[in-house]
């Protein structure tokens, strides 16, 4: 880490580009309650500690990967786990403070560790979160209704500026885990499948970070804009699926607007391609 900082400071990308590394939350001895957490002993001053300072120096975040779901032993704890929890919650006894879902809970306990050993101003990052849309029948939670809930709630809540009992009043930055699904990876039926999308890049669920293409086609073609071409009898007409329509909409939309990456966004359901989709004489370009 410390050879890529150097690094990153002889080209001066130092202050764009930090260098962090993620970290289970296997790393804490004790994460309940969380005012009580800390990381395991010895673990805390041979890792820990050294690379605090390291991030504290170079202005870098901690970087932690959150699963509630791991933290299930039975459906009465789902609601906790899943944002589903209103007034009442879990009180910490240490400093009073009440707990309404399992993730505030578990980055406080993060942020607790890190100001025991005197680094409560370095940032925290959520590097991994997620919920496995199935999973084995012994595995309190797994579904895709459930996975579903947890991440549309915890984009929702780190983005709203809330923060978490011991971090108020601020966003996180979150990274939502994974892509597709692993079907390789070892270990039960729920490690395989954290996936957002099937190789095909269908969703395998509503998590609630994308568009649907037909509204991205209504919003274009009800726009004014010319959406001749993928009218039936239209030269784009074939494929009749509401991908390809919604390709060729989203293409003349980004076209006519000056081609900036924000014009082919559509709620993170576009991407900018260097390969022509042009085909026979439907032209996109």
């Amino acid at each position: 880490m410390q050879n890529l900082h150097t690094a990153l400071l002889a080209t001066s990308l130092h202050r764009r580009i930090k260098v962090s590394s993620a970290h289970s939350l296997g790393v804490l001895a004790v994460s309940t309650p969380p005012s009580a957490a800390r990381f395991r002993e010895g673990y805390d001053a041979a890792v820990v500690k050294p690379l605090l300072s390291f991030l504290r120096a170079t202005g870098a975040p901690f970087m932690v990967n959150a699963y509630p779901f791991y933290g299930l032993t039975s459906d009465a704890e789902l609601d906790f786990a899943l944002f589903r929890v209103s007034a009442e919650g879990v009180t910490d006894a240490g400093t009073g403070l009440v707990y309404t879902n399992a993730l505030d809970a578990q980055l406080d306990a993060v942020h607790s560790a890190m100001k025991r050993l005197g680094f409560g101003d370095v940032d925290v990052v959520v590097a991994e979160t997620g919920w496995p849309w199935a999973g084995e029948d012994w595995e309190v939670g797994a579904g895709a209704d459930h996975a579903g809930d947890y991440n549309r709630n915890a984009i929702r809540h780190l983005g709203s500026g809330v923060g978490t009992p011991l971090m108020p009043n601020r966003t996180f930055e979150v990274s939502i885990f994974s892509l597709f699904d692993e079907n390789l990876k070892p270990g039960p039926m729920s490690e395989h499948h954290f996936g957002l999308f099937h190789a095909d890049m269908t969703p395998i669920y509503d998590a609630g970070i994308l568009t649907a293409p037909e509204e991205n086609i209504d919003f274009v073609c009800g726009g004014g804009m010319d959406c001749g071409p993928i009218r039936p009898g239209g030269r784009c007409y074939e494929p009749d699926t509401v991908q390809a329509h919604a390709a060729y909409a989203m293409n003349l939309y980004f076209r006519s607007n000056g081609q900036h990456a924000f014009d082919c966004d559509f709620g993170r359901t576009g991407v900018v391609t260097t390969v022509d989709p042009s085909f026979g004489s439907c032209n996109f370009t």
